[in-house]
């Protein structure tokens, strides 16, 4: 698949697109289980965070799983040809809101393991056309496609993001 070009996505989600340098598909499936295998070999700093008022590394798992539910819910709506615009969400009120500091790590990890895998299916439907789709999200215009370089690259961005800040 064709990396999405800077008319197909906001500045925001650059950061993220540009996290993926393997092939698409091929990062999205790995991420089913690298990235739970990672998380749970660090399971002793489940409740560490780095600073002051930054996220657990169980806070961010769950952060994970909700981004992900949010990013796939606007790409099969945009797929789908919804024209209302969606609307943003704030992340830090999210985590605030989910009691993740109440879950267990592994329930955590499988969880976001199953919910990839079962995106997956999505994923590999969508063909040339519905790719090109548009929708608006937090007033900002995205393609599918860009979304789908957004999801795998929002978890590296926190894979590395935890192995730099985390990890030391």
């Amino acid at each position: 698949m064709n990396r999405p070009q800077p008319n197909e996505y906001p500045e925001w989600a650059k950061n993220y697109i540009d996290q993926v340098a393997d092939d698409l598909f091929d990062l999205l499936e790995r991420q089913s289980s690298d990235w739970p295998e990672f998380i749970n070999s660090i399971a002793h700093k489940a409740d560490y965070a780095y600073a002051p008022g930054k996220w657990t590394i169980r806070e961010i798992a769950g952060h994970i799983i909700d981004t992900e539910r949010i990013l796939v819910y606007r790409l099969t709506a945009f797929a789908r040809k919804e024209q209302a615009a969606l609307p943003g969400f704030d992340e830090d009120q999210y985590v605030a809101e989910a009691r993740f500091s109440e879950r267990d790590l592994q329930s955590l990890t499988e969880e976001f393991s199953l919910l990839r895998k079962a995106n997956l299916y999505l994923f590999r439907s969508l063909n040339a056309q519905e790719l090109d789709h548009v929708g608006t999200a937090s007033e900002r215009r995205l393609t599918v496609r860009a979304l789908l370089f957004v999801i795998a690259g929002h978890v590296v961005h926190h894979t590395r993001i935890i192995k730099e800040r985390y990890l030391i």
